[in-house]
Order: structure tokens, then C-alpha cells, then sequence
């Protein structure tokens, strides 16, 4: 009688830290939407890496308006600030670009990708780069997601 007992909280316990993992970062953007890891590192490397970096580290000096006024691309990884964004305000960046998303005569070299790939090939890039970051800050962006979707 204790087996089947201990076999229902092993499971219990395994969905749980299932929901830990998932409230972490790595849950999709969209409910019911399974990411495609391999095609979102792809397009990540296509369409974002030769700005972002490789390794996501970024442009040198991102903080630090070059000779044209605008930001260098910042990191991805976990030294950058993508990580404090909701998943809603990364998706709309990466469709429309920085300055529309910012608007008020921002100008940023972030152009919008919804033209050259589909909104879910862009969720897809968007999950790739948060399994790059570390434990703490998928957490926290995860949180953030929460909040935001709560007051919406």
C-alpha cells in the first residue's frame, strides 16, 4: 500500500519541479506553443549575431551612444538588460524594431524582423536565447512575463 503512495509523490514532486523549471524561463510566449530550439538558435545566429554577437555578448561599449548618436546592440546574454523585459515587449521589439516599439523620435539600429521571418520563427529565436541564460535571470524574466500578462 505505501508504493503506490510513494510512486503518486515521486509524481507529484516531478511536476512540480517541472512547473519550477518551466516558470523559469523556459516556458514558450504563447500557450500550447512548443518552441523549436535548433531553428530559433539558427535564426538567432542568421539574423541577430552578427549585431548581438555570437556568444550574445553584444557590441563593445553598448551603453555608450556611437558617433551617430545611437546605442551599440546590447548583449543578450546575462550582462545585458533582455533579460528584465517581458516576453510580450522582446516579441514586439524583435517584430517591429527598437524605435517603434520605444517611439517618440528614438532612433536605434534595431530594425523590426517580422518582414523577413514569422512571428512563431521569432518566439522560436526569442526561447533560444533565454536557454542561454542562467537560472536567476530566467526567473526573474519570467516573473516579469507573469506581471505583465497579470495586468493585462
Amino acid at each position: 500500500m505505501k508504493k503506490p503512495l510513494v510512486l503518486v509523490a515521486a509524481a507529484v514532486s516531478l511536476a512540480a519541479l517541472s512547473g519550477l523549471f518551466l516558470s523559469a524561463g523556459s516556458r514558450s510566449l504563447m500557450a500550447g506553443y512548443e518552441p523549436d530550439l535548433a531553428r530559433g538558435e539558427a535564426i538567432y545566429h542568421e539574423a541577430c549575431a552578427a549585431c548581438h554577437g555570437a556568444n550574445l555578448e553584444g557590441e563593445p561599449k553598448w551603453r555608450t551612444p556611437g558617433p551617430d548618436g545611437r546605442l551599440p546592440a546590447p548583449p543578450h546574454d546575462a550582462s545585458g538588460h533582455t533579460w528584465h523585459h517581458a516576453d510580450r515587449v522582446l516579441l514586439d521589439i524583435t517584430m517591429r524594431g527598437t524605435a517603434a516599439v520605444v517611439g517618440g523620435g528614438y532612433e536605434s539600429n534595431m530594425p523590426g524582423f517580422a518582414d523577413s521571418y514569422s512571428e512563431e520563427e521569432l518566439r522560436d529565436a526569442l526561447e533560444w536565447i533565454k536557454t542561454q541564460w542562467p537560472d536567476r535571470e530566467r526567473a526573474h524574466q519570467a516573473r516579469i512575463t507573469e506581471q505583465d500578462q497579470a495586468a493585462r
